[in-house]
């Protein structure tokens, strides 16, 4: 279970707000796309901990594969680019 603690731990500040009779909403105040509303403060903090993690995961996912690209041998980097080169940049194949 998520609490907003966990959320500190990682810079986030947590705002929830009551929407209307028992329903709460609550939203990431450094990511404000990331909201979510449930029947108590609780269950929002579940839900927000849910999509946090799927974007965190996300995130991730995409660095480590700009890093893969940064990563690419010569010759590999050389073929996704048709031979081309770029930036006065000129490679010589060994013979």
């Amino acid at each position: 279970m998520f609490t907003e603690e966990d959320f500190l731990e990682v810079g986030l500040n947590v705002v929830i707000l009551p929407a209307d009779g028992t329903l709460y909403f609550g939203y990431l105040r450094e990511l404000p796309t990331i909201t979510a509303e449930g029947n108590s403060r609780g269950e929002v903090l579940q839900k927000l901990g849910m999509i946090y993690a799927a974007y965190r995961a996300r995130l991730l996912e995409e660095n480590e594969q700009e890093e893969k690209t940064l990563a690419l041998s010569m010759e590999e980097l050389l073929r996704y680019y048709d031979g081309e080169t770029f930036d006065g940049f000129l490679w010589q194949p060994e013979e």
